[in-house]
């Protein structure tokens, strides 16, 4: 019997690199993006098609409006910053972390895992290569476990749940490399935090920022578009 999965994809490398790691270790995959008011929305797109590249079972896309609390400058008017240097990335928090957002995302995964029977959470954490973001640490992902243990009928019944954080001591180099050779396509994928209206990435946000640096300790190009310097 094939066992199940959910896997957070937000249309972005990592996730998809995730989802590749996770078809290869055999899961049976069952999407979950989220159109939360974030102003880089062009990433559900992509998560669309990254779902259909992975061949997976289902793809849900739920409706929240973390904007309606703002707070941050993917959910607010807030200036994305640009050209940061990398060492000031993870420094501090930046105004691009969006309060809770990784605690509410696996709650909405752990509630689907429940109906699907399955006890597998894919999420592309990353803790080496990121912009400083609390709930992307090890820590925190145990920490959940811990709380999906004591929360959840199956958990109470016995059931270990398990979040699957494959990515979270990689460089974005070495995800590239990893997903790569898993076939992923990242032509298909978007990071940028403050893509244009063609859905071009600026090149300057830290999202776009770590990418590039990751294409490059690959030698690779990266086939995502970006908008042409003038």
């Amino acid at each position: 019997m094939t066992t199940r999965a959910v896997l957070l994809l937000s249309g972005g490398m990592d996730s998809a690199t995730t989802g590749a790691i996770a078809r290869e270790q055999g899961f049976e995959l069952y999407a979950l993006s989220f159109r939360y008011g974030q102003r880089h929305a062009i990433e559900l797109d992509a998560a669309r098609k990254v779902a259909g590249a992975l061949g997976v079972a289902r793809h849900a896309i739920l409706d929240i409006d973390l904007a309606a609390f703002g707070g941050s400058a993917l959910t607010a008017g807030i200036d994305v910053p640009k050209d940061r240097p990398l060492a000031a990335m993870a420094a501090a928090i930046p105004v691009t972390y969006v309060p809770a957002r990784n605690t509410i995302f696996l709650s909405f995964a752990l509630s689907w895992a429940e109906t699907l029977d399955a006890s597998d959470l894919f999420i592309g954490a990353n803790a080496i290569d990121y912009s400083g973001y609390p709930d992307c640490r090890p820590e925190f992902l145990r920490a959940f476990e811990a709380m999906a243990r004591l929360g959840t009928k199956m958990g109470t019944e016995g059931h270990a749940i398990t979040i699957h954080a494959p990515l979270i001591g990689m460089t974005k180099g070495v995800i590239i490399e990893t997903g790569r050779a898993l076939g992923v396509d990242f032509a298909l994928t978007r990071t940028c935090y403050d893509p244009n209206a063609l859905g071009e990435a600026c090149g300057r946000c830290d999202a776009c920022q770590l990418r590039l640096k990751g294409f490059a300790e690959a030698g690779l190009r990266d086939p995502a578009p970006y908008v042409r310097a003038s």
